[in-house]
């Protein structure tokens, strides 16, 4: 016991003596880590040099939209292409983006102002003149009463930009990720995971009978390092005289080889179904690979005629970004099933044909405007928890809640840059603390608050052993910059003068597969306590 009592002694004496190191440096980030790694593709740079897929050249580079837009629904709508993500516990929820192309991608706001629960795998779809998008909730400590762990609802509106009806509840539980088909018969059918199956009525706002097994996904052989089978993500098409069926099985996150694309096909909707003598379609074969867990797959037809498979993917190195969205060709063969032809995707592909907007969207925010939903998203909020958030005359307020940043739910928002800088000042009002924090989920995060009286440093998802002497302030400018992973600290009295906290932390750590939750890494400003924060002048700024 003495050695070990000698030992945290001798730990905490290094770390003080290491805090009265860190240093005082001019408004300019850390030149010793101000480049990125050399090594590896090269993607041209957008807004904020944020990372974009468009070469200019008639080519692009995966991702088509870089940070955690997973099991990504894509709808084509004559020349328009929209799409939307599992939004999971943000909220407002369901950012539909647009595009011409299927690579350049800009945001149009949310689908779902009020989630009644953690969003799963959805489903567009236009029927007629109107559009839908049908919605797995599950179950979560912060949502109103839900029948089951899992519950299908549908919302609906006269276009892509909205309004959106509230949720209507199908009365369907226990089932994920629906997929919405009009059979050879004109009926409209929702498939789900594990290959269940009910009809719609003609509106396709109820069930029009039982739920009933469809299927059985193709399975692969039992010796395939995989993370689960987990028959999920059917999306459904139609083409000539074949209803084509794509689905993921292995599961979505654990081995680098696990999630994959099959395929199946039938001249009905009801059946019987053929597997792809080419299955699996997609999937990585080696951790080399710079996509891993490549799966959940839409299948489109591009403006030039082509077909894509738009499906999701972690960055070999970069789980923390969580699941990205990618883009690949696609090739019909002969005997009327396909393969796909973008390899790794680690290289440049053709581009398709079609108008290419201004890709993405700024991340820094003068807070003149609200950006709630397509921006920013509370994490893990009640419905009406929106009214904690007030942005007027430059600054947002955010008014606090629980006791820390775990059960706080911060502002966060989504980023795709290996590298990256986020800057904000801020002020407190009443008995409160707030900061600036990389923020995975409740278990896990990292960052500073600071409450008037001390500064408290935050890693792993809990208060650091290590605190950072900084004075005790209710106004400070923060800094956080993630280099490939390391992550610094930094706090200012004036924004001019930065002081370098002395604890770095790596965070490649913080991914889905440590705490078992499919999420990213990302930005997020919190308020804790009675009173609120005010936030002014978030800026962002992608590196290397």
């Amino acid at each position: 016991m003495e050695s070990r009592r000698d030992a945290i002694k001798l730990a905490l004496a290094g770390t003080v003596l290491v805090s009265g190191a860190s240093r005082v440096e001019a408004a300019g980030p850390d030149p010793a880590g101000d480049t990125c790694k050399a090594s590896g593709p090269k993607w041209p740079r957008g807004i904020e040099g944020q990372r974009k897929a468009d070469l200019g050249d008639g080519r692009f580079l995966n991702p088509v939209l870089a940070g955690d837009y997973p099991d990504p629904s894509v709808l084509k709508d004559g020349e328009d292409y929209y799409m939307t993500h599992s939004s999971f516990d943000a909220a407002p929820g369901l950012l539909i983006w647009h595009s011409r192309d299927l690579v350049n991608w800009r945001p149009l706001g949310p689908a779902l102002a009020r989630p009644l629960g953690t969003v799963f795998a959805v489903d567009i779809a236009k029927h007629g003149d109107r559009y839908f998008i049908y919605i797995p909730f599950m179950k979560a400590p912060w949502s109103p009463p839900l029948a089951s762990f899992a519950n299908i609802y549908v919302i609906h509106a006269p276009s892509m930009e909205g309004p959106w009806s509230d949720p209507i509840d199908l009365g369907i539980g226990g089932l994920i990720d629906p997929g919405h088909v009009v059979g050879e018969d004109g009926h409209r059918y929702l498939f789900f995971n594990d290959g269940k199956r009910v009809r719609l009525t003609p509106d396709g706002l109820a069930t029009a009978g039982p739920v009933e097994t469809a299927y059985e996904a193709w399975r692969y052989p039992d010796d395939w390092i995989t993370e689960a089978w987990s028959p999920e993500g059917p999306k459904l098409f139609r083409r000539g005289a074949w209803f084509y069926l794509v689905n993921a099985v292995g599961g979505t996150s654990g081995p680098a080889t696990g999630h994959m694309i099959v395929v199946a096909r039938s001249r009905s909707v009801n059946g019987p179904w053929e597997h792809c003598p080419h299955n699996p379609i997609v999937r990585t074969r080696s951790a080399d690979e710079l996509w891993w867990s490549r799966g959940h797959a839409t299948c489109v037809e591009g403006p030039d005629g082509r077909w894509f498979m738009v499906y999701h993917g972690y960055e070999n190195g970069y789980q923390t970004l969580g699941r990205q969205t990618l883009l690949e060709p696609i090739e019909w063969t002969p005997d009327g099933w396909f393969r796909a032809a973008g390899g790794d995707l680690s290289q440049p592909l053709r581009k398709p044909a079609g108008l290419a907007q201004t890709h993405g969207m700024a991340h820094s925010d003068s807070f003149r405007v609200t950006a709630l939903g397509r921006l920013w998203s509370l994490y893990a909020s009640a419905p009406d928890e929106v009214a904690r958030v007030v942005v007027a005359d430059g600054q947002l307020t955010l008014a606090g809640k629980g006791t820390g940043p775990a059960d706080s739910s911060p502002l966060t928002q989504q980023v795709g840059d290996r590298a990256y800088e986020i800057e904000v000042e801020l002020e407190l009002t009443g008995e409160v603390q707030g900061g600036l924090l990389l923020f995975f989920d409740d278990r896990l995060f990292l960052g500073m608050g600071i409450d008037g009286q001390r500064m408290t440093t935050y890693r792993g998802g809990k208060a650091s052993y290590w605190p950072e002497p900084a004075p005790a302030v209710r106004h400070m400018h923060m800094r956080i910059s993630n280099r490939d992973q390391v992550v610094t600290f930094y706090y200012s009295l004036d924004g001019k003068a930065w002081t370098r906290h002395a604890v770095r932390t790596y965070v490649s750590g913080y991914n889905a597969n440590t705490v078992d939750n499919l999420l990213s890494l990302r930005p997020a400003l919190f308020a804790s306590g009675q009173g609120k924060v005010a936030f002014r002048s978030f800026r962002y700024r992608a590196l290397g």
